[in-house]
C-alpha cells in the first residue's frame, strides 16, 4: 500500500490564503496515478481542516500503518516562535498555533511504514526535522523519513497568481520534469528540479532524508524502454569496452536510398542494434568515439562507448535492479 494525506487550508479567519486548496487538490490528483494511469497512491484529501486536534488526528492515522509509503502533504500557513515551528490551523490562538513540526516528526519517526515522506508548502517549513531546543542545529530524522519543504526556516513561501511557487514546480517535477531515464521520479530528483528552477534570490527548498535507497513517488513513460535498457550489458560486456561500428549499422546505407553506398551495406540485425545505441546516446548513456555523431562513427567504422551515466545504468542492469 501507498497512502497519502493531502491537506490544503485557505480559510484562516484573519489571514486567508487563495492557493492552498487548489494546490493540494492538484497534488492529490497527480500522485493518485502514474503517468500511464495505473494506480499509485490512495489519497485522502482534506481541505480547511478547522482545528489542530483534527489535523493531529489525521496525521496520526496516516502514520499508524506498516505500508510501503506514507506521505503527508500540507499547504497552508506556517508560523515560527521561540518554542518552535507550526503548521497553522484556523483555530490558532496566541499560545496554541497549530500542529508543531516537532510533533509531526515524532509521529513520522515512530511510524512502522517503510518510507515516510513529508512535503510542506508553508512559511518557515525548512525547520521541519530539527529541534527548537538545539536552535535548529541538529536534525533528528529516523531511518526511512524524507522531508521536502518549500523554504528555509527563516523564509516565507510565496504565492504567485493564486498558486504556490513551490507546488507549481513540484507538480511540474511529478509530471515528468524530474524523471530519470526509466521514468522514475524520486524525492531527490524532485528537490534537484525545484532547486535548479528557482533563482538565486528566490525562496530556497530544503531537503532532508535518512534513507539507504530512494523510492519512486511516481512513474511516467520511460525515456528508454526497460527491455531496451537491459540490452546495455549485452552490447557492452564490460563497461570500459568500446562497441565497434561499421557502415552496416546505418540503415540509410542501403541500395534503396539514393546516395553513395559504402560496404558493408546495411544489415537488418546491425541496424536494430544501432537504433538501440542511438537511443542510449540520445539520453546520455553512450557517446561516439572519435566522431561528432553516431552516424559518422558507423560510416567511418569507428566505435561508441559508455558515459559515466551509462556505466551507472550498466551496473543497475548487471545487478538485476532494472
Amino acid at each position: 500500500m501507498r497512502r497519502a494525506l493531502v491537506v490544503g487550508i485557505n480559510n484562516y479567519p484573519t489571514s486567508p490564503l487563495r492557493a492552498c486548496i487548489n494546490d493540494a487538490s492538484a497534488f492529490g490528483n497527480t500522485i493518485e496515478t502514474h503517468g500511464d494511469g495505473d494506480p499509485n497512491f490512495a489519497v485522502m484529501l482534506r481541505t480547511d481542516v478547522p482545528t489542530k486536534g483534527q489535523l493531529s488526528e489525521l496525521v496520526d492515522k496516516l502514520f499508524n500503518c506498516d505500508d510501503e509509503v506514507a506521505l503527508f502533504y500540507f499547504s497552508g500557513h506556517g508560523f515560527e516562535n521561540d518554542l518552535g515551528t507550526y503548521l497553522v490551523t484556523p483555530d490558532a490562538s496566541k499560545n496554541d498555533v497549530g500542529l508543531s513540526m516537532t510533533d509531526l516528526l515524532v509521529m513520522a519517526n515512530k511510524s512502522k511504514a517503510k518510507n515516510r515522506v513529508i512535503i510542506l508548502d508553508c512559511c518557515h517549513s525548512g525547520a521541519a526535522g530539527t529541534s527548537p531546543i538545539t536552535g535548529g542545529s541538529i536534525t533528528s530524522i529516523n531511518t526511512g523519513v524524507t522531508i521536502l519543504t518549500a523554504s528555509k526556516s527563516d523564509e516565507a513561501a510565496i504565492e504567485v497568481n493564486g498558486h504556490g511557487v513551490f507546488t507549481n514546480l513540484l507538480l511540474d517535477a511529478l509530471q515528468g520534469g524530474a524523471a530519470d531515464i526509466r521514468g522514475e521520479i524520486t524525492p531527490g530528483s524532485i528537490y534537484a528540479y525545484i532547486d535548479q528552477a528557482l533563482g538565486i534570490w528566490d525562496q530556497r527548498p530544503v531537503f532532508k532524508t535518512n534513507i539507504t535507497e530512494f523510492i519512486s513517488l511516481r512513474k511516467i513513460n520511460a525515456k528508454v524502454p526497460k527491455e531496451t535498457l537491459r540490452k546495455i550489458t549485452k552490447y557492452f560486456k564490460a563497461p570500459e569496452e568500446h562497441f565497434p561500428l561499421d557502415p552496416s549499422y546505418e540503415d540509410t546505407n542501403s541500395e534503396e536510398v539514393k546516395h553513395e553506398l559504402v560496404q558493408p551495406y546495411a544489415d537488418e540485425n546491425n541496424v536494430a542494434v544501432f537504433k538501440d545505441l542511438q537511443k542510449f546516446q540520445s539520453v546520455g548513456l553512450v557517446v561516439p568515439v572519435d566522431a561528432p555523431y553516431m552516424y559518422f562513427a558507423a560510416m567511418e567504422s569507428k566505435a561508441c562507448r559508455l558515459t559515466a551515466l551509462g556505466y551507472h545504468y550498466w551496473r543497475l542492469v548487471q545487478q538485476k535492479k532494472i
